[in-house]
């Protein structure tokens, strides 16, 4: 096994490319470097500079590696098709550019993360769905011919692409020679998924990790009352990875048994949160994963 672990500025409550809440970039990859992690994604596109050059002395000079960034739209609406293409044009560029290996693909959520409010249906027809199932292959394999980028498919809450059966029919869907998934233990759990059985039923197409935990007590209170998911972030919905319903001891076992060879990324979501929560979540949560094996 070879993990290679990473963290995400999700961990820094780092959802925008420009927001009075977030960190100057500087000092978010300075802590970054000062929890401990080698490899990093990059985030929102506009937080850290968009000049390539910039970024790598930027990332250099902290000894810091990229593993990827992401792309999020509404992939089974035709007319987000050029939002796409853009978003993948900067995103490629930035990744393959600092020497990153992946584009993390993400559909569009389907209600406003803050109020609930249904932006598009919930469910989508067969139609749709077959839409959505092209443009991922189809992302994956422009990054691949364009920029030498594998794409892995996140499934993430308030998505057409949440539950179990969608993401079993996602992975049936697709080629396995051109498109890989992202397991989110956290969003998986989140939406009452099982991430230590589905990794093990399904690790030969996952290569790449999101690592967190959910509340167990929080999640059954957004799911009674309703809560999106923002709210929910915010609420503190997600936790270290020792605090939560996900055993992270017996994923650490699935990973040796299939020796598993890849990205995990620390994503504990956080949003907004105080300048001087971050820090101490990252360190603890790095040491916690080298004393249990991972990385």
């Amino acid at each position: 096994m070879d993990v290679k672990i990473g963290i995400s500025p999700d961990s820094w409550g780092i959802w925008f490319p420009d927001d009075p809440k977030q960190l100057p970039y500087n000092l978010f990859l300075d802590q970054i470097a000062a929890a401990g992690y080698e490899y990093m994604e990059l985030g929102p596109v506009g937080y850290l500079p968009s000049d390539v050059a910039t970024l790598r002395e930027e990332l250099q000079s902290r000894n810091l590696k990229v593993a990827a960034t992401f792309v999020m739209a509404h992939l089974e609406d035709p007319a987000c098709a050029p939002e796409i293409e853009r978003q993948l044009a900067v995103a490629g560029e930035l990744v393959a550019g600092t020497g990153g290996g992946y584009i993390v693909l993400i559909d569009d959520v389907y209600s406003d993360l803050w109020t609930g409010e249904l932006l598009v249906s919930r469910e989508i027809d067969d139609d749709a769905w077959k839409r959505l199932v092209d443009k991922v292959g189809a992302v994956a394999q422009l990054s691949r011919e364009r920029f030498g980028l594998q794409t892995v498919f996140h499934p993430h809450a308030e998505t057409h692409v949440e539950f179990e059966p969608q993401i079993e029919r996602l992975i049936d869907e697709t080629d396995p020679e051109v498109v890989s998934f992202c397991l989110d233990t956290g969003h998986h759990a989140y939406r009452g998924g099982e991430p230590v059985s589905f990794m093990r039923k399904h690790h030969r197409r996952i290569c790449y990790l999101h690592l967190k935990n959910v509340d167990h007590d929080k999640r059954k209170e957004v799911e009674a009352n309703g809560i999106t998911f923002a709210p929910a972030v915010g609420q503190g919905i997600f936790c270290e990875p020792w605090l939560g319903a996900v055993d992270f001891e017996a994923f650490r076992d699935v990973l040796q048994e299939i020796d598993f060879n890849g990205i995990a990324i620390v994503e504990q979501d956080m949003y907004p949160c105080d300048i001087d929560t971050p820090l101490p979540i990252a360190k603890r949560t790095r040491e916690y994963l080298k004393e249990i094996g991972i990385g």
